[in-house]
């Protein structure tokens, strides 16, 4: 079976392995590239990847939000995507997601379709009217792709953080003390550490089934009595609960790797939701000129 030279560099950027590591995989799995990540990842060439459907793609995340009670109260977060990242810079650009993420604020639409036909601003063009008037100002294609709302309740508060303009993050949290800077400061620890869910019991059942039978091919491999294996497996399992779950891993600002669960026990506070958003996370890059596509694959790549 021919595997293209794109599918095979796509496999490589979400793996980290090596070319040649990553056509056998496509092979021996007929093209499918989650499966070649399975497989890969079960003969440990691929590196554990909770999210490893990272791929880049243009554009910036926006927020929005108010200040009642001495923190945000309600926060709004989009992600406006566009083809290049000279655009994704430009004053004319940013103002136009910046625009979108305070009239989400200001209507909390129900989705995305009835986002694009508010008013931009008060008693203005709609969103998709000055989108598509962006994008002949601009000249490159300009999407609306997603947004979220959080809001807490009277004693919580919304923990708002922006990396670059590329990472944005929401978290509620409940209890504690709302003139701490807690929310902040767990809203940066999802920015850096990028949890699947809060807790286990948070844990989608599909993920958790799909590394147990990662965990239990690797073990099988290693020919041990099966009662050695389940104690293997277990205690994978336990670690990437650890690692992928918000209650489970060390708070990113503390030295002592003390673990979210207690910051936040500590300071008798709760977190009830969050959302992570990263410009391009599951948008395909431009596939590779036909001509390129060609030189590869004569370099056997």
């Amino acid at each position: 079976m021919e595997i293209s030279a794109t599918t095979v560099k796509t496999l490589r950027e979400r793996t980290g392995a090596g070319m040649m590591e990553c056509k056998k995989a496509l092979i021996t799995t007929a093209g499918d590239i989650e499966k070649a990540i399975d497989l890969m990842r079960t003969s440990g060439i691929a590196k554990a990847a909770i999210k490893a459907n990272r791929i880049a793609a243009e554009g910036v995340i926006a927020l929005s939000h108010d200040h009642q009670r001495g923190a945000p109260g309600l926060a709004a977060m989009v992600e406006v995507n566009c083809e290049t990242d000279f655009v994704s810079r430009g004053d004319d650009f940013q103002a136009f997601a910046e625009a979108v993420a305070a009239c989400v604020l200001r209507h909390r639409p129900i989705d995305l379709a009835a986002l694009l036909a508010l008013p931009l601003g008060e008693g203005g063009d709609s969103v998709e009217a000055a989108r598509g008037g962006l994008i002949a100002k601009i000249g490159e294609n300009i999407t609306v792709r997603r947004f979220a709302v959080m809001s807490a309740r009277e004693d919580g508060r919304v923990g708002v953080y922006r990396h670059g303009t590329r990472i944005g993050v929401l978290v509620a949290l409940e209890g504690g003390d709302v003139a701490t800077d807690l929310a902040k400061d767990i809203a940066m620890h999802i920015a850096w550490s990028r949890p699947v869910c809060i807790s286990e019991a948070d844990m989608p059942p599909a993920l958790m089934e799909r590394e147990r039978e990662i965990f239990k091919a690797q073990a099988a491999e290693t020919g041990k009595p099966p009662q050695i294996v389940e104690r293997i497996v277990a205690g994978k399992v336990k670690d990437f609960l650890k690692e992928a779950t918000l209650l489970g891993q060390p708070f990113v600002k503390a030295a002592d790797k003390t673990p979210v669960a207690k910051l936040l026990a500590d300071a008798k506070a709760r977190v009830t939701g969050f959302e992570r958003f990263e410009v391009g996370e599951g948008i395909p890059k431009k596939a590779d000129t036909f001509a390129a596509e060609v030189m590869a694959q004569a370099r056997g790549e």
